[in-house]
């Protein structure tokens, strides 16, 4: 009797994983520390919404550690089907990160809107805002290869993260900028802009992994794919029942086909095999049931 599911985890897979998390977890340090020293120096309130947004972006990285380290798990009896549904938890966990960053933001620049906001040398903030940039276009394209690679819900969510990080230092330096040349005001616009970017790729991040949580199934054309997969098989005849849904950040295939009800048991199991090797080898599948019936049968 077997109690779970045969799975085998590529080592190599892993190390992707591993340089990936590697990345995230010791760019968003070196970041959140220089730009809390910054903001600390020159006041400026869009670089404390910026560095608040770097915050959130280290504790999101140590839960992906975590989380990430846990999918890698083979299943066992715990979880018999392995423990790939932590990856769109831990992306959950990087939403609410995102959105407590967010609301850090929008309270500090909104005091210091009300106040009058301050002129702010753009000299040190300036300098800081530019290279935090220059590094997050660097991660973003690093951790979106991974994330297409590995089709990873988490990665591509910290990949968003990261591409969002660049816009909000980019407005984070517009606005501490022009405190000094144009407005004082222009300090806390720059952290609202912020804050208000963090809130729109905290709601996307959300989206998609609560889809990949509560079970989303497929778009009509993975379906059709699926379908022409199967159909494409000698000996399959037709497919009259198809149910794809997201468990964890892949897809389950519950799919029903039709052969010749003169076959064998071992011709028909034969056929099986085939299409279930064939759609398992489809990227985001983790794993296809099929059920075979005779010419008819629905």
């Amino acid at each position: 009797m077997e109690w779970v599911r045969k799975q085998d985890i590529n080592p190599q897979t892993i190390q992707h994983y591993r340089k990936a998390m590697t990345v995230t977890l010791s760019g968003n340090l070196l970041l959140a520390s220089v730009k809390i020293l910054v903001a600390y120096l020159s006041g400026s309130v869009a670089v404390y919404a910026d560095a608040a947004n770097s915050i959130s972006d280290v504790i999101y990285s140590v839960a992906m550690v975590w989380g990430l380290r846990m999918s890698f798990q083979p299943a066992d009896r715990s979880h018999p089907q392995g423990h790939s549904r932590f990856e769109p938890m831990v992306g959950m966990l990087v939403t609410l990160s995102m959105t407590v960053a967010g609301f850090e933001a929008a309270k500090a620049a909104i005091t210091r809107f009300i106040s009058g906001g301050i002129a702010i040398d753009p000299g040190l903030p300036s300098l800081v805002l530019i290279g935090s940039a220059l590094i997050k276009l660097l991660m973003f394209f690093f951790i979106r290869n991974y994330a297409r690679l590995l089709k990873s819900p988490t990665l591509n969510a910290a990949s968003k993260d990261n591409l969002s990080d660049v816009l909000t230092s980019a407005a984070a330096f517009l606005g501490a900028g022009l405190s000094s040349i144009v407005s004082p005001i222009f300090d806390p616009i720059g952290g609202l802009l912020v804050s208000a970017w963090i809130f729109k790729n905290a709601f996307d991040a959300g989206k998609e992994n609560f889809a990949y949580l509560t079970g989303a199934g497929a778009s009509p054309e993975e379906c059709d794919q699926f379908v022409n997969i199967a159909k494409s098989i000698e000996g399959v005849n037709a497919v009259h029942h198809l149910m794809a849904e997201y468990v964890g950040p892949h897809l389950v295939l519950d799919m029903h086909i039709n052969v010749d009800g003169n076959l064998t048991l071992n011709e028909s199991h034969a056929i099986v095999d085939q299409v279930t090797d064939a759609l398992e080898a489809e990227p985001g599948v983790d794993r296809a049931y099929i059920h075979v019936e005779p010419d008819g049968w629905l």
